[in-house]
């Protein structure tokens, strides 16, 4: 899974990086100019594989994870236009699976506050309009295009309903709504699939806060209506959770026990990048190696083996399934399976969130 990082300039985007990946990027001083791209990876917080570590002492053991992108999708600000995308956005985040746009809600003395004030619910409308402004434009662009194939009788059937559904996406962007939210069947979504609209990217959000700010459950409402994403918007001190980032596993819990919180906001804004693509995660376990898959929900017992290995689900005969809590209550696999815990399923099971799956194929 694919995140990229994208807000305003001097809303702590990088700091906001390092937070979620334990990294320590540079974070420039305000004005200056950043050209570098930071890449890093965040391991998904789940007690469950923890448990199965814990219980299995593999040799290995991978957790799910998130990819997170800083600075590779950059906007700027002007004078004459408040917002502007750099050359560079759509390539940015053309290649995310969802994007987390920073919002400001903290002062600094070595910030300045914006002409017209701290205001995250400002910042996100003004946001989301130039998303869905960017990808007004390449459907205008589109559009044009169709329409000269059209006069020189050059449309072809595929490009004719490829402009039926731009059609009906540009009245769409037009009324200031973002393509995430327009009803389309499976047909048209293929259609249009290429443009990999900005807009049509999942959206979460991450309200900076200066430290010791309270939280502001009217703030969070007043965003997620604004944006239309719901359980989507996590309040976090950018600079603070940066620190605890680099603390070892035992400061880490005395800092936050101090606090009197029991983890990092990270953890809950990584879980929120989860569920916000519908993400689920099912085990594979044993004394070799642990390791959690991310599948989307929905997902079949062949598309689970298709996950592990191309050749497994090409030579799918059964999956062994067992539910977490019946291997946790156990005390292991065999545990379970010794107590009929484990059940046979065929190709067409719906894999559920935090199954143990073990693969039975013809290769053995």
């Amino acid at each position: 899974m694919k995140v990229g990082i994208i807000g305003l300039p001097e809303v702590g985007k990088t700091t906001l990086f390092n937070a979620l990946t334990r990294s320590n990027a540079e974070v420039h001083a305000y004005g200056a100019h950043k050209d570098e791209v930071n890449l890093g990876y965040v391991p998904v917080p789940d007690e469950r594989f923890d448990l199965a570590v814990r219980l299995c002492a593999p040799k290995k053991q991978v957790p799910a994870g998130i990819d997170v992108t800083d600075g590779g999708a950059r906007i700027s600000l002007d004078q004459a236009r408040p917002t502007q995308f750099g050359a560079d956005f759509f390539a940015g985040v053309r290649n995310m699976d969802t994007l987390l746009l920073t919002l400001r809600a903290f002062s600094s003395p070595s910030i300045p506050d914006p002409d017209d004030g701290i205001s995250p619910v400002r910042d996100a409308e003004r946001i989301m309009q130039e998303l869905i402004l960017a990808d007004l434009t390449v459907v205008e662009g589109r559009l044009e295009r169709l329409a000269k194939n059209r006069q020189s009788r050059r449309l072809t059937a595929a490009d004719a309903a490829e402009e039926q559904v731009l059609i009906k996406v540009r009245t769409h962007l037009e009324e200031l709504q973002p393509a995430r939210t327009l009803q389309l069947d499976g047909e048209e979504e293929r259609s249009i699939r290429s443009f990999a609209f900005v807009s049509a990217k999942p959206l979460l959000v991450a309200v900076n806060t200066s430290e010791g700010q309270p939280s502001d459950p009217a703030l969070a409402e007043q965003i997620s209506a604004a944006l239309g994403v719901e359980g989507r918007v996590v309040e976090l001190c950018a600079s603070i959770e940066a620190e605890i980032a680099q603390m070892g596993a035992d400061e880490e819990r005395e800092f936050l026990e101090a606090l009197g919180v029991s983890e990092p906001a990270r953890n809950r804004l990584v879980r929120a990048a989860y569920a916000a693509l519908g993400y689920i995660s099912f085990f594979t376990v044993g004394p070799d190696e642990v390791r959690a898959w991310t599948i989307r929900r929905g997902t079949t017992a062949v598309g689970a083996a298709e996950k592990i290995h191309s050749d497994i689900a090409r030579t799918f005969i059964r999956a062994e399934v067992m539910p977490f809590e019946e291997f946790r209550a156990a005390g292991g696999w065999d545990e379970a399976r010794a107590a009929g815990k484990m059940r046979l399923e065929g190709k067409e099971y719906v894999v559920e969130d935090g199954d143990i799956v073990h693969i039975r194929n013809s290769k053995g």
